[in-house]
């Protein structure tokens, strides 16, 4: 997201506008005077800077519109696929839902300011669009709440979904270590080779002993499965 400051100073019969980069915010409304079709060149100075404004109200329209696409698209990832970039990503849409919302509380206050008519510079004619102007600030600021609002509760799934992963995998380990404890024990039994220890010798042990311990290996996962862990 690319930010940029603009100032307006409104006088008597005087807009004066000052930007800071390329492109020019206001180029539509320029060209709108040039062609002599705008509604700014008959209603006076007021009216353009109310013109002015609601063409950055516009462009915040603009910008949250991307942002809730972005949304959008994460809240498909983050139960199916909740990856440590997909949590890069919601930490920046935060990141600009705050700095969007430390951007406009201040426009809110000035066109609130112009709506209440507390300078002579703004006349009677033009109440309806500066109030129609502070409804769509107002509405700028809900959005940005309810993105703001929409990255924590998707932080919180994210979160729920790593934590959900992580249960699922120290439940297999928790079911795989349970099954192996009773193999290992025999296997380190027999390991021990004493010289007396029975069916030692015998030609039928090695294979008796890898059945008997396949048997309990799978009567143990039928039991895991019958409960419902598996």
């Amino acid at each position: 997201m690319v930010s940029e400051q603009i100032s307006l100073i409104l006088g008597p019969s005087f807009v004066l506008s000052f930007q800071e980069a390329e492109p020019d915010v206001f180029a539509a409304l320029r060209e709108r005077l040039a062609s002599g079709k705008a509604r700014a060149l008959t209603m006076g100075a007021d009216y353009l800077a109310y013109a002015l404004l609601d063409t950055v109200v516009d462009k915040y329209f603009v910008a949250l519109e991307k942002l809730g696409e972005e949304v959008e698209l994460m809240e498909d990832d983050v139960a199916e696929n909740p990856t440590p970039e997909l949590l890069q990503r919601i930490h920046r849409l935060k990141r600009e839902t705050i700095y969007l919302r430390k951007a406009t509380w201040p426009l809110r206050e000035v066109v609130g300011a112009l709506e209440r008519r507390e300078t002579p510079l703004i006349g009677r004619a033009i109440e309806p669009y500066v109030r129609d102007l502070y409804d769509h600030t107002i509405q700028v600021i809900d959005t940005i709440e309810a993105l703001r609002d929409i990255g924590s509760g998707m932080l919180d799934i994210y979160l729920s979904s790593i934590s959900n992963r992580l249960n699922v995998v120290m439940k297999l380990l928790a079911v795989i270590g349970t099954v192996f404890m009773p193999l290992t024990f025999i296997a380190g039994v027999y390991g021990m080779n004493f010289e007396h220890m029975p069916e030692l010798r015998s030609p039928w042990g090695y294979p008796v002993v890898l059945s008997a311990m396949a048997a309990i290996a799978v009567w143990m996962l039928c039991v895991f499965r019958r409960k419902g862990w598996l």
